[in-house]
This record gives C-alpha cells, sequence and structure tokens, in this order.
C-alpha cells in the first residue's frame, strides 16, 4: 500500500477538480516517476510515496512537468548550494537566521479552506549583518517542511505578504538583478508549491524600482498575482481578512515570537532529513544528452523558459 498522507474530503474535491488527480490512479504516476529517477545516472532524489505525490500535485498531474521540476529542484540547489537549501545544511547556524522572523508561515490557511499564507518581513534583519541570500537560504528549512508535509499549501497553493516597513537602501542593494532571478527560477521551475499572490504592504520610496526589475521575470500569469497595497490596509483585507494575519497585524493567526518557537521546534524535529539531505542531488557530469545551459536559464538576455504555474 502507498505510504501517502490520506486529503481531507474537501482538499481530495479540489486535488480532483483543479489538479487532475485520479485517485485510483495514484499508484501507477508514482511508479512511473520512480521508474523515471531510476534510469537517470545523474540524479539521487527521494522516491518516497509522498514526496512524489506532491510534485504530481504542484504540477497538475502531468508526468513530464513533473520529471522537470523533480529535475530542477535537485540540480539547482546541488549547483548553487549559497542560495538554495542544498545538501550540506548547517541547522544551527539556519536556525539563529530563521529566529530573526524575517520568513514565516502561518497555521490557518485563508477563509481556513483556502491557500497556506506566508508573511515576509524584509526590514526584521540587520542587512550590515546578514544577507537576504542567507535568510531566504535559512527559510528554505520551514520551506522544505511545507512541501514535505503540508497538503493545505501542496493542493491549495500559498499566498505570500511582503511588509516592506523598515526596509532601508542596505536591503535593496542586496537585492541584485542576479539574486532576483535565481530566486524566481527557482519558484517557478523548482518547487510545486503554486503561488496564488503576492500582496506588497507598507512599500516605501524607491520601491518602484525593485518592483519593475523583478516582474518581467515571473510568467505572465504570477506578473498578474501582484499587488502593491502601499499603506492602504483596507485593500488587503478585502482579499485576506484581518483575522487571519498574525497578532502584531491585528490578527488572530499566531504572533510572531510564538510561529517562531512553533517552526524552531519542526525544524528541530527535521535533524534526521536534513543529515539524509546529503545523499541527494545531481551530478551534471552523468547527465544523458544535453546538459543544463544555466547561462541561460539565469543569464539577463538569455532565454528564460517559463513554465506554466497556477
Amino acid at each position: 500500500m502507498p505510504s501517502i498522507r490520506p486529503l481531507s474530503p474537501e482538499l481530495q474535491k479540489i486535488a480532483i477538480e483543479k489538479l487532475n488527480e485520479v485517485p485510483n490512479q495514484l499508484d501507477d504516476d508514482i511508479a512511473a516517476l520512480r521508474e523515471w529517477i531510476k534510469q537517470q545516472p545523474h540524479l539521487k532524489a527521494r522516491t518516497d510515496d509522498q514526496f512524489l505525490v506532491n510534485f504530481l500535485r504542484g504540477c497538475k498531474f502531468s508526468l513530464e512537468r513533473t520529471k522537470v521540476k523533480i529535475d530542477r529542484f535537485y540540480t539547482l540547489r546541488t549547483k548553487f548550494p549559497e542560495y538554495y537549501l542544498g545538501h550540506n545544511v548547517d541547522v544551527d547556524k539556519l536556525l539563529d537566521l530563521f529566529k530573526l522572523g524575517t520568513i514565516l508561515i502561518l497555521p490557518r490557511p485563508l477563509n481556513d479552506n483556502g491557500p497556506r499564507l506566508a508573511i515576509i518581513r524584509m526590514g526584521s534583519y540587520d542587512p550590515s549583518k546578514y544577507t537576504f541570500q542567507e535568510i531566504n537560504r535559512a527559510a528554505g528549512l520551514i520551506q522544505q517542511i511545507t512541501l514535505d508535509e503540508d497538503d493545505v499549501a501542496i493542493v491549495n497553493g500559498l499566498i505570500s505578504i511582503l511588509d516592506l516597513s523598515n526596509v532601508t537602501s542596505g536591503h535593496y542593494l542586496q537585492m541584485t538583478p542576479s539574486y532576483a532571478k535565481k530566486m524566481t527560477v527557482f519558484q517557478e521551475e523548482a518547487l510545486p508549491l503554486r503561488p496564488q499572490g503576492i500582496h506588497f504592504i507598507n512599500t516605501p520610496n524607491g520601491f518602484e524600482t525593485l518592483f519593475n526589475m523583478i516582474k518581467p521575470m515571473m510568467s505572465k500569469k504570477q506578473q498578474g498575482r501582484l499587488y502593491v497595497h502601499g499603506s492602504k490596509w483596507e485593500a488587503l483585507y478585502e482579499q485576506i481578512p484581518k483575522k487571519y494575519l498574525p497578532a502584531e497585524y491585528g490578527g488572530e493567526n499566531g504572533s510572531i515570537p510564538e510561529l517562531i518557537r512553533d517552526w524552531e521546534q519542526r525544524i528541530l524535529a527535521y535533524r534526521n532529513y536534513w543529515e539524509e539531505e546529503k545523499n541527494y542531488g545531481t551530478d551534471e557530469r552523468l547527465r544523458v544528452g544535453k546538459p543544463v545551459d544555466f547561462e541561460s536559464l539565469f543569464g539577463l538576455q538569455g532565454s528564460f523558459r517559463q513554465l506554466n504555474v497556477d
């Protein structure tokens, strides 16, 4: 029997209607993926049922798209461990960065049955001490746990609320075009989490420059899911009612210190998992066929291959 968490009836209905899931076909889809992974000499990937079904759901059960995402997931993490959570994870060091509370995933999804919510507080770290690259890599710890455990996020997707209060020029300078591209490529080509929207709040002067740099790097569909509210909280509440925000924002969806503590415990409980990650990745020397063209994948002048993310 496959070791897959049963979905709630509500989530199962959404998976069938929106993700093209056919429950009695899961075994065949998983077996096909597992066989494909076995045939890739360059790729060492997890092959447990839950891992594979999460990628299938994130790709709306297109086997070809799922293969591309799994390959990209491991390829990018192996090639660029300084940008993405790779297979050498120093949990204690990353945990110290995570506890700054810059990026957190909230316990209650939108409307209690919709997308998972994340809050990103860019101004909560000191850019003279840390880079956003380091902060974002530390957030990869909770991103990985979400990928493994959170059926709500996998089926319904993720909405991010980006709070730019207290952001300085030091923060902006860290968001180079090269780094922004690496973040966007990983999100769109490697993660089986379907972004459903990004809401920008408390946007300061100079934000337009950053926004106009990042927006063209995204697929057209994702560009249509960007919302800039400035300080107009009512516009945010129309789409995300206040109670689904953390207590610090007047809501009821946890408080920042509580969220940090809860996630810290979950991260520490994953110690064995991070150790196992050393066994997975890619070896480009063994890749059969055309090598990955990293220059065109990330080059600002090169062709940026876009997947349909939805």
